[in-house]
């Protein structure tokens, strides 16, 4: 096709998770490992090169039709268990750990997520890697607005406004979301107050640590926003032992810093014992020093 290839229509149906689970195929003649690679890294379901006969063609779709059974049945399961959230004492608990059994998806290291602007049709989980949300200036510069870990809950906001994102939304590293769309938890509000009253809490808790940030872009000096963002990144691991890894870019969109600038403030930190660099991992060596820096 002159104007859009397969990959294009794959594309444009994981964008909206309404078509996302569609079972989608391709029929082609390119016969690279590369292009199979590709297709199967977006999501396709099967990968067949010409020529193929007839029976080959139908045992595939046959396949793929009893994979989306399963999907749908298994869509049915989790219906039943979220009405059973009503017997339960910790809604969003037990909310996550029902989209951890009947959907996940994994996302390679860049992949968006959602763009600004796109129309919430659910709510996403993050399971493993990390997620960051950024907003563009009119120069295109990007500023980080957050940063999403496993058991985080993506798009909160957009999605309890029943509008449109405020941010867009990219994997930092190989990651695995679940999601539930509008149509299967929005009637569960009305069955469930305390589900609704929890996620109310949720936008309130995004709500003032964007306050917070904001405070921190207008008042703090550069090393002192370099220094917390680098504190959130710490406290975002699973062990104080642990090291993170950043790019100087996404260093800089954290705290609304120039990316030369991030670099002279990582070897100030560097120089006075405050962080160890191994490679492109960096390592806190005094976090409560750093918690006490001054402005």
């Amino acid at each position: 096709m002159p104007e859009l290839d397969g990959y294009g229509v794959l594309y444009l149906l994981n964008k909206n998770p309404k078509t996302q689970n569609i079972p989608f195929m391709f029929l082609t003649g390119k016969t690279e490992h590369f292009d199979m690679r590709k297709a199967m890294e977006m999501g396709a379901d099967d990968y067949l090169t010409k020529p193929f006969d007839n029976l080959e063609l139908l045992n595939a779709v046959e396949s793929r039709l009893k994979k989306r059974a399963c999907i749908v049945n298994g869509r049915g399961k989790l219906l039943d268990d979220l009405h059973a959230l009503a017997n339960q004492g910790d809604c969003l608990a037990e909310l996550k750990r029902m989209m951890r059994l009947h959907s996940s998806r994994k996302f390679k290291k860049g992949h968006i997520i959602f763009n600004e602007g796109d129309t919430a049709q659910g709510l996403y989980l993050v399971t493993s890697g990390r997620i960051k949300t950024i907003k563009l200036d009119e120069g295109g510069r990007e500023l980080m607005t957050g940063m999403y870990v496993p058991d985080d809950y993506l798009g909160v906001k957009a999605f309890l406004a029943n509008g449109r994102y405020a941010d867009t939304a990219t994997t930092l590293e190989d990651s695995t979301l679940c999601f539930i769309s509008k149509d299967v938890l929005e009637p569960l509000f009305n069955k469930q107050p305390d589900l609704f009253r929890s996620m109310i809490k949720l936008l309130t808790n995004d709500i003032e640590e964007k306050e917070d940030q904001l405070m921190h872009l207008a008042y703090h000096s550069v090393r002192k926003r370099k220094a917390e963002s680098l504190l959130k990144l710490f406290k975002q691991q699973a062990s104080e032992n642990m090291g993170f890894e950043m790019t100087r870019e996404d260093l800089a969109a954290m705290a609304a810093v120039a990316t030369e600038t991030v670099s002279r403030t990582l070897s100030d930190f560097r120089d006075e014992k405050l962080i160890e660099k191994q490679g492109s991992m960096i390592f806190i060596l005094d976090a409560k020093r750093r918690a006490k820096m001054k402005n």
